[in-house]
């Protein structure tokens, strides 16, 4: 029997093919040729000495074994990146390079105000953003890809660590001639349920719109109609085809302005978002974890009391 162990590239290979299911794209992702990809793959089923992959001309498939090891690959996968961010880790907090993932109804939003800030308090660090969908956060937290993400819960986040940052509350939204638009406040009851617009499903603050509204009255809409982003979603309320609910720091970043829109707060059981951020529990970047989601949550509340000020003043 062979002593051969796989290697790191050998199983990265192996991850990203099961993640594309193309060798071309995998390649590409991996900044390799299709004949390097192709041979590193076949070494490691000599190494493991069986057949991980079925290829052919037009499709590839993975094995039930393949499968197995694709899903212990992305933990070794992990694990390493844990080493190299565990030496890193000994050096000067928030320095270096942080992967950070952001929900796209948060990134555009939040992370102009917290940025600057940022690079202020810690200038040697080196931010790498990544903007996706919570679910594929999440994957990549997991394995390794991230070293934290920005979310809004609710949601299913595993086994990772949470740290709650603050609530976001939602506003009602919609033409300025609408007659929910006129009220200094809105009720939630109040809401015709079928004239709710929601963004696609993957997006989480579409969940979070659906149980704010209720999820049994938003059970008997019909519409079929669906955005694609938040600013889709705007143009989609602007064109009069139906009214939504938007995050406070949406309505805060100004995305209203210069819009025939109107934003009116809820009167009582306001529904809200709550922002979190995550990191796996094996992650060796506890400090830097707690700094920067101190540090947001710091922003937001002098952000809260600033407003609060002003609006006294006024």
């Amino acid at each position: 029997m062979s002593n051969a162990l796989p290697s790191l590239r050998q199983l990265r290979y192996l991850v990203t093919l099961s993640e594309t299911l193309n060798f071309r794209r995998a390649a590409e992702s991996l900044y390799v040729t299709q004949s390097t990809l192709s041979a590193g793959i076949k070494e490691l089923e000599n190494v493991l000495g069986a057949m991980l992959v079925e290829r052919d001309k037009r499709n590839v498939r993975f094995t039930p074994l393949g499968y197995e090891v694709v899903e212990r690959a992305r933990k070794m996968l992990a694990q390493a990146e844990d080493l190299v961010q565990l030496a890193r880790g000994s050096q000067e907090p928030l320095s270096g390079l942080l992967r950070l993932g952001v929900i796209p109804t948060i990134a555009p939003f939040l992370l102009p105000m917290v940025l600057p800030v940022l690079r202020e308090a810690h200038p040697h660090l080196q931010l790498y953003l990544r903007e996706d969908l919570t679910e594929r956060l999440i994957d990549r937290v997991e394995s390794g890809d991230l070293d934290f993400a920005l979310i809004a819960l609710p949601y299913d986040t595993g086994d990772l660590i949470v740290r709650e940052l603050f609530k976001d509350e939602f506003w009602f939204v919609a033409r300025q001639g609408d007659k929910l638009a006129r009220e200094k406040e809105i009720a939630i009851k109040d809401i015709d349920t079928a004239s709710v617009l929601l963004l696609e499903e993957g997006h989480c603050l579409r969940d979070h719109t659906i149980e704010a509204c209720g999820a049994r009255r938003m059970a008997a809409r019909h519409s079929d109609l669906e955005a694609t982003s938040l600013f889709t979603l705007l143009q989609m309320v602007h064109n009069g085809m139906g009214v939504t609910l938007l995050p406070d720091m949406v309505i805060k970043a100004g995305a209203l302005v210069g819009s025939q829109l109107a934003a009116r707060p809820f009167s009582h059981r306001v529904p809200s978002r709550t922002i979190a951020l995550v990191m796996r529990r094996s992650s060796p970047l506890a400090v830097d974890f707690e700094l920067l989601a101190d540090l947001i949550a710091a922003h937001h509340r002098e952000n809260t009391r600033t407003r609060s000020a002003s609006r006294a003043r006024r």
